[in-house]
């Protein structure tokens, strides 16, 4: 007998996907299973995503049996297909998912030194693709006025921002009070540079993870990729709530990875946007001209000077992108 299910993707390595199937009336409903996608994506230049909603099929009489002579799922993705991804509601090329409700933008205080251009980056992918940034700041104990800086910046930019220490415990319940909060039906990725502590912060958070985690690099101050794919698991206390772990990376290409254009990047930076069209000149870039209202607002300190910069950096990078250089 044929039968059709739809499931949550949570995991894919290899061409094989597991999918946390939903709670329906199948011999298969609720449980975790293997499969391969149908041969016809990769013609569509489809690619099945982790947090993708997906339809899957199976024939009851190809699966193997247990003991009971119950359809069981085979552990090589036998019997079973995905046959549809559905509609998503977004899509990050870095970290690789789908369906994002959050992201929680990671980094250290010190240990490696925060690249706060790439975390501003970070923010912007979340905000055009309509994802709620997160900060957390973690080493609080190696940098402590540090953190409370950073913690600062991003608290006036108008984000949830943490600052913590994972080794400590410092600040790590308030942490754990805003997911409580706030991640019911939601699906969550930690994302960051190697090395930042996000493996170790997710064991902290929730030990049943037990999450492999890695040292600095002494010679080059760099983290080891203790994380090397993108997996997504269910926190059982809240419902239908899903955390990932994601590879650490070092920098974001803009031109290479094709995020957004110029002209939407000011929209991404929530503190700026109180400000536009208060400009003297109707077509302002924000960048260096005179009369311009978010410059004022940067020189009377309520927009970050370093998120200025991170502005005008990625908006240097992405005018000279033309719609030819996406194809």
């Amino acid at each position: 007998m044929q039968f059709k299910e739809k499931g949550k993707l949570i995991r894919g390595v290899g061409g094989l996907y597991e999918i946390l199937l939903a709670s329906g009336e199948t011999p298969l409903s609720g449980q975790k299973i293997t499969c391969r996608a149908k041969g016809t994506f990769r013609h569509e230049g489809l690619t099945p995503l982790v947090g993708d909603l997906v339809s899957v099929s199976f024939d009851e009489a190809a699966l193997p049996k247990d003991g009971q002579g119950n359809p069981t799922p085979s552990a090589d993705g036998g019997g079973i297909v995905i046959e549809e991804i559905l509609p998503r509601k977004n899509a990050l090329i870095r970290p690789p998912m789908a369906n994002l409700d959050m992201l929680f933008i990671t980094f250290a205080a010190a240990h490696p030194t925060p690249a706060l251009e790439t975390v501003d980056k970070l923010i912007s992918i979340a905000e055009y693709n309509h994802i709620q940034p997160v900060i957390v700041i973690g080493k609080r104990d190696m940098s402590p006025a540090y953190a409370e800086e950073l913690k600062n910046i991003y608290t006036v930019s108008g984000f949830p921002a943490f600052s913590l220490s994972a080794s400590s415990g410092e600040g790590v319940a308030e942490l754990r009070a805003f997911l409580q909060a706030n991640m019911v039906g939601k699906t969550a990725a930690f994302a960051g540079a190697s090395g930042v502590g996000k493996s170790t912060l997710l064991n902290t958070l929730f030990p049943f993870l037990s999450l492999q985690t890695g040292e600095i690099s002494r010679r080059i101050a760099r983290g080891r990729h203790t994380t090397r794919r993108v997996e997504l698991y269910p926190l059982d206390h809240l419902p239908e709530a899903y955390i990932a772990d994601t590879p650490g990376f070092s920098m974001l290409d803009f031109v290479r990875f094709d995020f957004f254009t110029r002209d939407d990047v000011v929209n991404t930076m929530r503190e700026f946007l109180p400000y536009i069209g208060a400009c003297r000149y109707k077509k302002c870039t924000h960048t260096r001209e005179d009369g311009c209202a978010i410059l004022e607002a940067v020189r009377a300190g309520t927009i970050p000077i370093s998120r200025h910069q991170s502005y005008v950096s990625m908006f240097d990078a992405l005018k000279n992108k033309h719609e030819w250089s996406k194809k």
